[in-house]
């Protein structure tokens, strides 16, 4: 049987070198790297196999060394599956963790052989999350879609923020000039914004994107709210 070789990075020297031999003593498991720090991380691994790295999510940087591995991942056939050890966060940092390319998620508390498991479930290609955790990343990434989905169906959707100002502006009788001035723009930019929001949404002059934005007053002031930081 291949053995799976396995990577610990953890801020906790103790912790780290601990779990490392725990790994070491169980059958078709490879340690072959303890890190305490992202940095020591990146140059152990420079070069190395690994099939699994174990990552402290409270380390600093922890998502920004995930995302590295995780575009490893996508240039290598031999991928590093990334596993968060660490508390059970709020649901979208959990689902942060999901985008930057991470395969699973197990508390520091669980037993080793839920760790364990864990590791041979990435390794089969899924995605292994605590129980009290799946629910509701699922709805929440069920209700992101959803609000996508019904801002492309919107008329004003496709449109950049840019844009969605210009056509404001404009809806309130404000012409292009000083719509210019109050957006810090160039009188050429906000043509040019004008010129590809009108083609966006399928009309010929500015009357008929202004009737169009001020029919979609309400919704637009919700896309307004969702695309401010």
């Amino acid at each position: 049987m291949t053995e799976i070789s396995v990577a610990v990075i953890d801020g906790q020297r103790t912790f780290a070198d601990a779990l490392a031999a725990r790994l070491a003593a169980e059958p078709g498991l490879l340690p072959v790297a303890v890190a305490v720090s992202a940095v020591a991380a990146r140059g152990l691994l420079d070069g190395l196999h690994v099939d699994i790295a174990l990552l402290d999510s409270e380390l600093t940087q922890s998502l920004h060394l995930a995302a590295e591995f995780a575009g490893i991942r996508a240039t290598t056939p031999q991928p590093i599956r990334v596993i968060m050890l660490g508390p059970v966060p709020e649901v979208t940092r959990i689902v942060q963790a999901l985008r930057a390319g991470i395969v699973g998620w197990v508390p520091k508390e669980a037993s080793i052989e839920e760790l364990f498991r864990a590791i041979r479930g990435v390794m089969r290609g899924e995605i292994w999350l605590p129980a009290a955790a799946v629910g509701p990343v699922v709805r929440l990434l069920l209700s992101e879609r959803d609000e996508r989905d019904a801002a492309l169906k919107h008329p004003l959707g496709s449109l950049t923020a840019r844009e969605r100002e210009v056509l404001a502006y404009l809806a309130e009788g404000i012409g292009r000039r000083e719509a210019a001035e109050r957006m810090h723009l160039s009188s050429h930019t906000v043509r040019s914004h004008l010129q590809n929001l009108m083609g966006k949404l399928g009309v010929h002059t500015t009357l008929e994107a202004v009737a169009i934005a001020r029919q979609s007053q309400p919704v637009e002031a919700h896309l307004r709210a969702r695309s401010l930081p």
